[in-house]
């Protein structure tokens, strides 16, 4: 019993022992399943999670480099090839990202091979961003001997940074959101053939002398643009601070001969413009070169200068605080720029507080740089040795149908040296081609001015509308210049011009219009000193001249000044003003295909006067060359026939050539003031004019004209030799 009590004892013990050793696994083993499967679940992904971060984190994720080729070359339908080091690893949050000697291939029909490649690429990515948000975040990032090719097609329909399917429609370029880079040796390179720009530019990463900065990116580059080549400098300054959140200064510059473009300011990140806070000064000797970078076309102008603010929100650039000049004249105001659907949209609202008008003319078609070297005379053009005044600069079609615009702009005083312009405003719309004013207003000699032009460019040439509205505006004012006294000057006129043209410039859609053009003079008084030789009554004239001023206005009764325009001719039809004494009637026509004048104008005394004409008054010439002959043939011979009266008979039988019988009609004023056609036209006693023509271009009363007046017209109006 002695030899078996040992083993009977270590029995014991090594049953105490096992039992001791298996409790607390049986009691984990409780533990575990006595929670609840959920969690269960919960911690066996975390700890498969842990391993797969362990695992990486050790291997440093070497051994993905052959599948992240393979199923990021699936992903975006090009070849990727890593031929150095690779590492993908949580580190300890953050993915870590490193690829030695990397390169994405080109699509087929781009002129480089790769897109991308780098000697090294390493970064530190945001693994949120990667699920969550449209931008992924990289918290750091690494280029060694990097180059970019970014390009569009011919077609604009495809580029090289939209991956996958070759047939997928290019999208805007959208960038990671940077936080902190180092790029040594890095270019990028951009083509846009329909844009007409091609861009170089190359980046560095050096320290900065100034102490408060860790490191600058400065890039440098050039470029052409629509043939207009442009040089790119600046540099991207990172502060210390962006570790923890901080922001970055970015400073740059643009020149592209006379265009200069500074902008200086802050971004959230490096490659974060959403929220930027930027200052931005644009100088130069012609505004629409620089819009030309928008590919966005405007009206050229004088020299400008101007600053803004600047501001990227969602899609949309912001342009704020906009101040400046261009020519002579200020603007101020704000306006944005954005991409809606692929097409980019202007929307603005700027003022103007003082306009000169020199600096309206390049906005018609006139050319800037002779304007602001000649003044007025600058708009007056010599072709085929005739003097031009309408503008034939054409619109910019294939231009205005890469973008849309909705502006509003207003004007407090426009510098005009003829007449009185004040608090101008237009909506200026352009929808797919077709550019609207609507309305386009402006107070003018005491009158106001509203008009509705629309030009449709989807059509080919241009076809545009004009209806043109001024309202009941005082002659005194109007009309002060060319000698009408304000004073004791009450008669108003009003008008309208509604017409139709076809043809890229103004010159072409006027030459080409139909329409019509009407001033209305409704009963007042207009005093000037030469009002009575306009009205050919000499003895009235002479008679009030020796007492050395005219003691009563002129008493109008109802007056049409109008015109029907056919294929650029217009005809009167008609000029017809009945005044207290007297009927004016004119007669004949213009062209704005060439700008010229054949009018005749004839006064008739409603009483007996001495020494009244009753010859027509001639208007010739061009538009920018008027001649006025006051001595007609009519009026040559008459004198002639006095002379011979006066030889054969005595001195009192030479005024008889000139006495006015007075027997002018009287006009019924309803069609007149109605802006009715001449055919419209009534005697006070309700008899049809027969003095007025038929709204042809013809001279005498009867509308007709003989055969050597239109051959004489035509030879004007139409060029026909």
């Amino acid at each position: 019993m002695a030899d078996t009590e040992p083993d009977a004892h270590i029995k014991g013990t090594t049953v105490a022992t096992g039992g001791g050793a298996g409790h607390p696994v049986r009691r984990a083993q409780a533990r575990w399943r006595a929670l609840p499967l959920p969690a269960r679940v919960a911690i066996g992904i975390v700890g498969l999670l842990f391993a797969i971060w362990l695992i990486l984190f050790v291997t440093k994720g070497r051994f993905l480099k052959r599948p992240f080729e393979h199923v990021l070359g699936n992903s975006l339908n090009r070849q990727v090839r890593v031929d150095g080091d690779f590492q993908l690893y949580f580190a300890p949050i953050t993915i870590k990202f490193l690829a030695e000697g990397m390169r994405v291939s080109n699509t087929s029909w781009a002129s480089r091979p790769d897109v991308f490649r780098a000697d090294r690429i390493d970064s530190r990515i945001a693994p949120l961003s990667l699920i969550f948000g449209d931008k992924v975040r990289v918290r750091w990032l690494e280029f060694r001997n990097g180059a970019v090719d970014l390009e569009w097609s011919r077609d604009h329909q495809h580029n090289t940074w939209t991956f996958g399917d070759p047939a997928k429609k290019g999208k805007p370029l959208s960038l990671p959101l940077v936080s902190r880079a180092l790029l040594t040796g890095t270019t990028l390179r951009f083509r846009d053939p329909r844009m007409q720009l091609g861009v170089d530019i190359g980046f560095e990463t050096v320290k900065a002398r100034d102490t408060q900065f860790a490191s600058e990116v400065r890039f440098a580059g050039d470029g052409t643009m629509r043939a207009l080549p442009f040089r790119l400098k600046g540099g991207l300054l990172s502060p210390d601070q962006t570790v923890t959140g901080g922001r970055n200064r970015l400073v740059a510059r643009m020149d592209a001969g006379e265009t200069r473009v500074d902008v200086s300011g802050t971004l959230p990140g490096a490659t974060q413009l959403e929220g930027s806070d930027l200052q931005m000064v644009a100088q130069g000797g012609n505004l629409a070169r620089l819009f030309d970078f928008l590919g966005v076309a405007i009206p050229p102008t004088r020299s400008y200068r101007f600053t803004s603010d600047l501001t990227k929100a969602g899609e949309e650039w912001r342009f704020t605080h906009l101040k400046g000049k261009f020519g002579d004249s200020d603007m101020a105001g704000r306006f944005t720029v954005s991409q809606p659907g692929g097409r980019t949209l202007i929307k603005g609202d700027l003022a103007t507080q003082k306009l000169d008008i020199i600096d309206v003319g390049p906005f018609i078609g006139y050319d800037p740089e002779r304007l602001a070297t000649q003044g007025g005379s600058g708009a007056i053009m010599t072709v085929s040795g005739a003097p031009r005044v309408l503008p034939d600069t054409p619109l910019r079609v294939e231009a205005i149908r890469n973008f849309d615009a909705d502006v509003r702009y207003s004007v407090r005083t426009v510098r005009a040296p003829n007449v009185p312009i004040s608090n101008a405003a237009v909506t200026v719309k352009l929808d797919k081609s077709l550019l609207t004013l609507s309305p386009l207003t402006f107070d003018m000699a005491g009158g106001h001015v509203a008009s509705d032009i629309s030009i449709d460019a989807r059509q080919r040439p241009a076809h545009t509308d004009y209806d043109i509205r001024l309202a009941p505006t005082p002659m005194g004012t109007l009309l002060a210049r060319w000698g009408v006294a304000e004073s004791g000057t009450n008669g108003t006129i009003r008008g309208r011009v509604q017409m139709t043209g076809i043809g890229d410039s103004l010159h072409d859609s006027l030459g080409s219009a139909n329409g019509r053009i009407a001033a209305i003079l409704p009963a007042g008084t207009m005093w000037a000193r030469n009002v009575q030789l306009s009205e050919i009554d000499v003895g009235t004239f002479i008679t009030k001249m020796f007492e050395k001023k005219l003691k009563e206005p002129v008493e109008i009764n109802c007056g049409l000044i109008a015109f029907t325009v056919r294929n650029g001719v217009a005809a009167a039809d008609p000029i017809l003003i009945d005044t207290k004494k007297n009927v004016m009637i004119g007669r004949g026509g213009f062209s704005f295909r060439n700008e010229r004048l054949d009018l005749a104008f004839r006064a008739d005394g409603k009483k007996i006067s001495l020494f009244s004409g009753q010859s027509p008054v001639g208007i010739g010439g061009y538009f920018a060359q008027p001649r006025i002959s006051v001595i007609s043939p009519d009026l040559m011979a008459r004198g002639g026939a006095a002379a011979a009266l006066g030889v054969a008979a005595t001195p009192l039988a030479a005024v008889l050539a000139f006495v006015d019988v007075g027997d002018a009609k009287g006009a019924a004023c309803g069609p007149v003031l109605a802006g009715a056609t001449a055919q419209a036209q009534r005697t006070k006693s309700g008899k049809p004019r027969d003095d007025v023509g038929r709204g042809t271009t013809a001279k005498d009363e009867a509308g007709k004209g003989s055969k050597a007046e239109k051959k004489s017209q035509d030879k004007k109006f139409l060029g026909i030799f």
